[in-house]
């Protein structure tokens, strides 16, 4: 049996602000440092052997947080844009509830959590979905099926869209998976590396 843990990176400077962040590289915020250590107790019990981070400083810093506090000096992550959050185009740096006014719920909905709707001068959720799951099967799965207990930090869009590919959720549904930030998935996986159990550990710090 092998352990997929996929991580939220904790909230960020932006995140603090209602900003849509995408692949601008903002730092964490205090609080996220907090939220990081605190999600530490989450693989405690478990020996990590790999971990996966995007390019994305609010990712690496969440990892460099739970390294510090769980002593992990011999592990270094392998970094990957294909693991950076959704490309958020022309919103990007926007106030999300200013738009939300602009545009109308409805439609702010789309924007945020849509799977193919469009996003002008950026990615839908569907081309994220497309990079984050040739990635898994190119580089995660084959760890898992050798028996590795594997750890990914990355961001909302980025995890709700492997979420999708693990769990098979359709076009719809996935406008109503929010993960938050410090927020912990945990997969079992079998010898055959196929997914046979999940649990969402929340991070109260």
């Amino acid at each position: 049996m092998a352990h997929l843990f996929l991580m939220r990176h904790g909230m960020s400077e932006w995140n603090k602000l209602g900003l849509w962040t995408g692949w601008t590289d903002v730092d964490l915020a205090p609080e996220g440092r907090n939220e990081a250590r605190a999600a530490a107790k989450f693989f405690k019990d478990v020996a990590i052997q790999s971990v996966h981070t995007s390019t994305l400083k609010r990712a690496q810093q969440t990892f460099a947080e739970i390294q510090k506090e769980l002593s992990w000096h011999d592990l270094e992550p392998c970094v990957s844009p294909a693991l950076n959050e959704r490309n958020y185009g022309v919103y990007t740096g926007l106030v999300k509830e200013e738009v939300r006014k602009k545009v109308g719920e409805e439609e702010y909905k789309k924007i945020r959590r849509g799977f193919s709707h469009p996003i002008p001068e950026g990615e839908s959720l569907a081309t994220v979905f497309e990079r984050i799951s040739c990635y898994f099967e190119d580089h995660v799965r084959p760890e898992l099926r050798h028996g590795k207990n594997v750890l990914i930090v990355a961001h909302g869009n980025s995890l709700r869209a492997l979420v999708k590919y693990l769990e098979n959720i359709d076009d719809e549904s996935i406008v109503d998976v929010h993960i938050e930030t410090g927020e912990v998935y945990r997969y079992e996986f079998d010898s055959r590396g196929l997914l046979v159990g999940k649990q969402i550990l929340k991070n109260a710090a």
